[in-house]
């Protein structure tokens, strides 16, 4: 039944701290996209894909005691931190969830900012379009972002990277 939440567990774990609900869930989306065995199902939403479920696993784990959030007041906005427990990292240690290279993946997506993840993740939501079809959608739904085809360019550039580190 935790099979899916310990997976979660087990990438906030090698994260070390993930900044931003919508970090943590352009992160699992774009794993999710490069072959990994999260089973969230993803939705276009305002901010690029967004999974319900995600969201609610995340506040099963809190509740559970395994996950921490902490939110934090920036400026206007709440943010909000997540870091594993040491009831999950417990946890964890005795329901070992093996996903190999994702440690390299999850701690260089963790070293982007939210902006870029969204583009990635939204580029990844298109996948089955031709590249230039991508970008029109891009910036038809993104047009707040102000997304520029140099920065789509390096949005597929680091799909690869991502890719590569998995082989």
């Amino acid at each position: 039944m935790l099979k899916d939440h310990a997976k979660l567990m087990k990438a906030i774990l090698v994260s070390g701290e993930i900044t931003g609900r919508k970090k943590l869930q352009k992160m699992i989306y774009i794993a999710k996209k490069i072959e990994f065995p999260f089973h969230e199902r993803f939705q276009f939403h305002f901010y690029g894909p967004y999974s319900e479920e995600l969201t609610t696993r995340v506040e099963e784990l809190c509740n559970m005691g395994f996950l921490n959030e902490v939110k934090e007041k920036k400026g206007g906005y709440f943010q909000y931190r997540y870091t594993l427990t040491e009831t999950g990292k417990e946890f964890l240690s005795l329901n070992e969830v093996e996903m190999p290279y994702l440690t390299d993946c999850l701690t260089d997506m963790n070293g982007q900012n939210a902006r870029f993840l969204e583009l990635v993740s939204t580029v990844l939501y298109f996948d089955n379009l031709a590249k230039e079809e991508v970008a029109n959608k891009v910036f038809t739904l993104k047009s707040s972002q102000r997304y520029t085809e140099a920065e789509i360019d390096e949005a597929y550039k680091y799909i690869e990277i991502l890719k590569a580190k998995i082989q």
